[in-house]
């Protein structure tokens, strides 16, 4: 067993059920120098500061009692995603209807629209017509290119390869 699969287990009785759900685990540095051991959490109503600090102190002082690394010294850091890091379970999509999105999928297409709906197996973005210039439009017209769907479009889990909110200060 990595040693990703064994925090994983690890963090199993930390995780309140299923209130908080690990959206990434990454162990970095070298054997016989210091690590860093990065887990990102989130739940379905975000999770809190003091939810992380709690899981740390208990995680990080489980993982000292059991020598996890050997003798190398490690850091400890647990964290919630935060709105840059792209959204990879369905339980994320949800708590983001109604945000802008843009998805990238697993043809090289992307899609940008308003996350409206998410289903179990896809998403459904409401996406607006892009606004096209003159030259463009005849550039495309000449290279016969694909008009991208306008409207309610739904976009099954399987073909989307990163989908980002996108942040918006107005």
């Amino acid at each position: 067993m990595d040693d990703k699969a064994k925090i994983t287990e690890l963090l199993q009785p930390y995780l309140n059920g299923d209130e908080f759900y690990i959206v990434d685990i990454q162990v970095a540095g070298r054997q016989g120098g210091r690590l860093k051991v990065t887990i990102l959490l989130d739940s379905d109503a975000g999770i809190k500061i003091d939810d992380c600090a709690d899981i740390s102190r208990r995680l990080g002082g489980q993982m000292d009692e059991m020598n996890f690394f050997g003798d190398s010294a490690f850091t400890l850091e647990i964290s919630s995603p935060g709105v840059d890091y792209p959204l990879t379970f369905p339980r994320q999509f949800t708590r983001n209807v109604g945000r802008q999105l843009t998805v990238t999928l697993t043809d090289g297409k992307t899609r940008k629209g308003w996350l409206d709906s998410v289903a179990d197996d896809h998403i459904v973005l409401d996406i607006e017509a892009e606004k096209v210039s003159k030259s463009k439009k005849k550039k495309e017209a000449d290279l016969a290119a694909e008009i991208p769907p306008v409207g309610l479009t739904p976009i099954p889990f399987e073909q989307i390869k990163k989908a980002q909110v996108e942040v918006s200060f107005k």
